[in-house]
């Protein structure tokens, strides 16, 4: 059985609402506050969460962030009385389902509940036959950049990927390609910031035997390669302009003529395209077609940076070091605490990429050592740790002094600013306290090594 949260301090409103969902089978659960709402949820699994923006405690868009950031999270409506168009645009930017206005359409909500079971049916069962290739992790944003890849896996629209350099692109667009019904043909990747402009249109579209001075004969072009399989544009962004503009007819028509020859002809390939340049920005200023840019962006998935998904590190650091170790057919080797430590406050630039380089140093500096520790990592990955505060001391605990303002705030703004500067100022006591060791916090405090670290980076606290 359906089982859906209604957060809503509107009792009229909530029992209205309550008894249509009842009445056709759905078991629904109650709540007038943030907090209990977010209880409730750590509680029991929710397909839907119905949340008004009147909640006492909280406002809207954060509960929705919140609801949102949980592995598993529920889809999320949200009931506004509140007719703001800023707010709506930005609460299906954070994650929501949908937003309707109060008060809302029972007969609408009824539909929106079925379509999310179908939906959380069919994702879960997609989810679980995925298959990943060396995706490795299970950090919410991750989740949901493979969620998309499932979604394109399923179907044969234009797929943009992106993400800063170093966070997988080629893997995830390769997920895509093995988890569609192309996946027994070729994936044909195109590194479009290494085509020459001279003979890009050569590399792509193949050319006729003395089409130009050194075609001695007749060459297949990636685009045909790519036939009944996928064609991977990497860093699409570095496309040359005058490939732009003949690559957006043969997107529109899967159409091309190869250099030097009179016929056209024809591929049926699917176009899955990567970048970690800004192409909206690009196009805005005329470094990239709006009309190509239009077509490449059927469907969208973006890779978190490694930073945002800190707790997947461990798994990440075992899975490398032990296949490191076994291409140089060395004993596998652990890490101490401290190196985890390392590897989890520092920020990676250069993302899952330089991790994995840090990762091959360390084993190789390491030599016949078992343990990984912090001297093993590159210099400049050392020294900014240690700049940051990273030796044995802790940074100093003296609190801001709090302004007394001129006109007092909303009570659940007040309370969530309370809110953050007790969890701010309780872990700056407890790394105090701890001096900054990390297994010992995680004793005093309870939380996990994970949700620690996601703390004090929500709450901007360094060791």
């Amino acid at each position: 059985m359906a089982r859906i949260l209604i957060m809503d301090n509107d009792a009229a409103c909530v029992e209205r609402i309550a008894t249509a969902l009842r009445n056709a089978g759905v078991q629904v659960d109650c709540v007038t506050s943030q907090a209990q709402g977010l209880r409730l949820v750590q509680l029991h699994e929710y397909e839907a969460v119905f949340l008004a923006d009147n909640l006492p405690d909280a406002e809207v868009l954060s509960t929705l962030s919140l609801l949102r950031k949980n592995e598993d999270a529920p889809e999320v409506v949200v009931l506004a009385a509140n007719r703001d168009h800023d707010i709506a645009q930005e609460a299906i930017r954070s994650g929501a389902w949908n937003v309707f206005a109060k008060p809302p359409s029972l007969e609408r909500l009824l539909v929106v509940s079925s379509r999310i079971s179908g939906f959380r049916r069919s994702r879960r069962s997609t989810a679980m036959a995925l298959k990943r290739r060396e995706i490795l992790g299970n950090a919410p944003p991750l989740l949901a950049a493979l969620d998309q890849v499932a979604q394109a896996a399923a179907s044969e629209v234009n797929v943009l990927v992106t993400g800063e350099t170093g966070t997988g692109k080629e893997l995830f667009a390769r997920a895509v390609h093995e988890n569609s019904r192309r996946s027994a043909n070729a994936f044909i990747v195109v590194d479009c910031a290494a085509l020459p402009a001279t003979l890009a249109e050569s590399v792509l579209f193949g050319h006729e035997r003395g089409a130009f001075t050194s075609a001695d004969m007749r060459a297949q072009g990636l685009v045909k390669q790519a036939h009944k399989g996928t064609l991977f544009l990497d860093e699409v962004g570095e496309l040359p302009p005058a490939v732009q503009k003949v690559f957006l007819r043969v997107l529109e028509t899967r159409r091309y003529r190869p250099v030097g020859a009179t016929r056209e002809e024809s591929s049926d390939f699917r176009l899955v395209a990567a970048t970690n340049r800004d192409l909206n920005q690009m196009a805005r200023e005329d470094g990239f077609r709006s009309d190509l840019l239009f077509r490449l962006h059927g469907m969208g998935i973006e890779l978190p940076p490694l930073r945002d998904i800190c707790e997947d590190i461990n798994e990440l650091a075992c899975h490398h070091i032990s296949r490191v170790c076994k291409r140089l057919t060395m004993p596998r080797k652990g890490f101490s605490a401290d190196f985890l430590d390392t590897l989890m406050n520092y920020d990676w630039p250069g993302n899952i990429r330089e991790l994995f380089h840090a990762l091959e140093r360390a084993v190789s500096m390491a030599g016949s050592e078992p343990l990984l520790y912090p001297r093993h990592l590159p210099m400049h990955i050392r020294a900014q740790m240690a700049g940051a505060g990273m030796g044995p001391g802790v940074e100093k605990t003296t609190q801001d002094p709090v302004p007394i303002p001129e006109k007092l705030p909303p009570l659940r703004d007040a309370r969530a600013k309370a809110l953050y500067d007790f969890e701010r100022g309780y872990l700056r006591a407890l790394l105090l306290q701890t001096r900054g060791d990390i297994r010992q916090a995680c004793t005093v405090s309870g939380l996990s090594r994970a949700r620690l670290y996601a703390l004090l980076k929500e709450r901007n606290v360094r060791r």
